[in-house]
């Protein structure tokens, strides 16, 4: 199991047209784990990485829930998430959700929260590549009754929820069509799809 799950990392490493951070090439989105607990050092690491990303005004928006397997606050997260990522998810070691302030300071709307914390994710998701974590982002959440579960305040808005844990686990875990999701092709659409030069192209 442990050379095939190698395999399966190998075969994630990103076919890239040019060449980037290997950091970049290597991380990927799994839906098994370690069973190992994640080291607080490296917690801290990954929230480390978060404090120091760049935001508008440097506003820093970003708020983070995190529980640990086993913990009451965990399940409630797994309660939270959607019914496909349920599926998995509980097999993580931790799970956070990901919240932004709504509104500046001064109570304007924040119209580049949501950037910003994106941003920030994406510091703290090389970050966790550099420890060999994995982060997986998961839209699936109800967020609203996450925000009643966890008494996050008005003003501040859960966007996501991630699984964190080590890269490894056991495919057989997962459900047949997971497993053939794990070891499926990686594909992005061609630049010339997002990046235009000077006019917009459809």
């Amino acid at each position: 199991m442990k050379k095939e799950l190698e395999q399966v990392r190998l075969g994630n490493i990103a076919d890239t047209d040019y060449e980037i951070f290997a950091l970049l090439k290597q991380r990927y989105s799994p839906r098994t784990f370690r069973d190992e607990k994640i080291k607080k050092s490296q917690l801290n690491q990954l929230f480390e990485a978060a404090r120091w990303s760049a935001s508008s005004n440097n506003l820093q928006p970003w708020r983070f829930i995190y529980a640990e397997k086993g913990s009451e606050a965990f399940d409630k997260i797994v309660n939270c998430l959607s019914d496909f990522n349920k599926k998995w998810a509980p097999e993580a070691p931790l799970l956070m959700l990901a919240i932004y302030k709504e509104k500046t300071n001064d109570g304007k709307e924040n119209f580049h929260a949501l950037h910003d914390l994106g941003l920030c994710l994406g510091n703290m998701s090389v970050q966790a590549q550099y420890l060999d974590i994995a982060l997986h982002h998961m839209a699936g959440v109800d967020w609203k009754k996450a925000q009643k579960e966890f008494n996050v305040p008005d003003g501040y808005h859960i966007s996501s929820a991630i699984a964190v844990g080590y890269y490894g686990g056991e495919l057989d875990k997962l459900p047949k069509k997971l497993q053939e999701s794990e070891l499926a092709d990686r594909q992005r659409v061609p630049q010339e799809d997002f990046a235009f030069k000077e006019v917009w192209e459809s």
